[in-house]
């Protein structure tokens, strides 16, 4: 066993209806001006007013950024820096999905450190902790609330870039099943694969611990038989909360253990065609797990037993078994099984190998890997 280390320096609030203890971090905390960072559709369905009603409520001032988009970009973070120094704020929360919290963390980084955001592109060069921060995740999926990353698009570049320290962990994070009990099912499904997918590559990463590995199995084991049942219905508070605690475990896996060729894969699908980034995983998926199958040390038949439908209990596991059901769980889902389906072109997966070769994720994947083996894998999921 190779040495390891972790920490877990923040506060998480979980259960359902945690949202109303919003107004008792901030008191307790003398915050007294904090930013609002969330997207327009939470704004439609009454969630940002409902934030804004908690907040001020205690006396807490509020500005507001509520232009962040799928796949943010860097003007999209330069331009809510520019109202967080105009409003005075001096804390942040992120209100909504992975797109604003990775906006929020991008943004104390900048009003911590300055410079533009591209300046921290990589590992490590955030030289101490951001601004107070509170993530309200309002799906289950990215984790990225207890994620040591942030990810953003480079639209001169077509590129994704990472943003990785772990001074920009959210102080605290508040999960609230009942936030996520309005998602449509398209959403549900998407950012349940990803979460899933989080917890499946870390288990196998090369950087996988048995801290880590603990996380992933725990994720695993509240994802795998509630997913379908959460994508089905909503309103089902037992799945909601599954679901949640999953996403959450998950994100804690992969900030220690990394992830592995199908996000280093997904963000350039992503970058150059605009697709979703749970369902750009969720395609490429059970391509990746048959290439990595013949570096297997077993885990893929605890994956196995924690994902499948059914009762069916086969004699004698393959890895050709979990391939299967995860092609049978996207159907499910309602998920595309190729890349063309989501308008994928052939002509750019040059570009995107070479793109998803940049990503820290590839030297984690259990089986090694190349620009042609990238570009070959993109053939296969197409």
């Amino acid at each position: 066993m190779q040495d390891f280390n972790f920490k877990i320096p923040q506060n998480i609030e979980f259960g359902m209806g945690s949202l109303k203890k919003l107004s008792t971090i901030l008191d307790e905390n003398d915050l007294d001006h904090v930013f609002l960072i969330s997207d327009r559709g939470l704004e439609s369905i009454g969630l940002v007013k409902k934030v804004q009603e908690i907040i001020e409520s205690g006396g807490v001032k509020c500005t507001s950024y509520l232009d962040v988009q799928p796949n943010p970009t860097v003007q999209i973070v330069n331009d809510a820096e520019a109202l967080y120094k105009e409003s005075g704020a001096s804390s942040i929360i992120a209100l909504g999905g992975g797109s604003s919290i990775d906006v929020a963390k991008a943004v104390g980084v900048l009003i911590t450190h300055g410079g533009l955001i591209i300046d921290y592109e990589g590992l490590h060069k955030v030289p101490w902790p951001i601004a107070p921060m509170i993530a309200i995740p309002t799906t289950a999926g990215t984790g990225s609330e207890v994620t040591a990353s942030a990810v953003i698009t480079d639209e001169e570049r077509n590129y994704k870039f990472s943003v990785i320290s772990y001074e920009m962990l959210p102080k605290y994070a508040i999960l609230d099943p009942e936030l996520i009990m309005t998602t449509p099912a398209s959403i549900a499904a998407a950012c349940g694969v990803d979460a899933l997918i989080h917890a499946m590559e870390a288990y196998v990463s090369t950087l996988s611990t048995p801290f880590s590995d603990a996380m992933a199995e725990k994720a695993m084991e509240l994802i795998g038989p509630n997913l379908r049942r959460f994508v089905a219905n909503r309103q089902d508070k037992e799945a909601a909360c599954a679901m949640m605690a999953g996403s959450n475990f998950a994100g804690i896996s992969f900030a220690w253990a990394r992830l592995g060729n199908v996000h280093a894969m997904s963000h350039p699908v992503s970058a150059y065609f605009h697709v979703a980034h749970g369902v750009a995983n969720s395609v490429l998926l059970p391509t990746i797990v048959e290439y990595n199958a013949i570096a297997d040390n077993g885990k893929y038949e605890k994956i196995y037993n924690y994902i499948r439908s059914g009762n069916i209990d086969h004699q004698g596991f393959e890895p050709r078994l979990l391939v299967e059901e995860l092609i049978k769980l996207n159907e499910n889902l309602g998920i595309p099984n190729s890349l063309s389906e989501v308008g994928v072109t052939e002509d750019l997966i040059p570009q995107m190998a070479e793109d998803a070769m940049k990503s820290g994720n590839i030297p984690a994947n259990p089986r090694q890997s190349n620009v042609q083996d990238i570009i070959e894998l993109y053939k296969k999921a197409l």
